[in-house]
């Protein structure tokens, strides 16, 4: 599944549009601790927490992910907002549990 599809599938809102809506999302990846995403985001992964800060975007961009979910109503502070735009950072938003948002793209990835 790519971005653009997860963003088709209306199941969570857009915040920022990235530059790569093709890339291929590889798996969810659940974590809102910032040193254990750093070392533990695989590439590619949809990365879903609730942390809407500049240091969510840096990290995202230092692991390589597909994208960033904010779940639970988060979203990003005014700082973090123009860093996903000039960094081309995908995030999407949703009122969901962080869990349950990870279970529906493991379903979407399944199907």
């Amino acid at each position: 599944m790519t971005i653009n599809q997860l963003i088709d599938s209306g199941k969570f809102s857009v915040l920022n549009l990235g530059i790569d809506l093709q890339r291929i999302i590889s798996k969810p990846f659940c974590c809102d601790l910032l040193s254990v995403a750093m070392g533990k985001a695989s590439i590619n992964c949809a990365w879903i927490t609730v942390m809407g800060n500049i240091n969510t975007l840096a990290i995202a961009s230092l692991a390589d992910v597909a994208c960033i979910i904010l779940a639970e109503g988060s979203v990003l502070d005014e700082v973090a907002t123009l860093k996903a735009k000039t960094e081309g950072i995908t995030v999407l938003f949703t009122e969901e549990p962080i869990f349950e948002s990870a279970l529906l793209i493991s379903e979407m990835l399944n199907d």
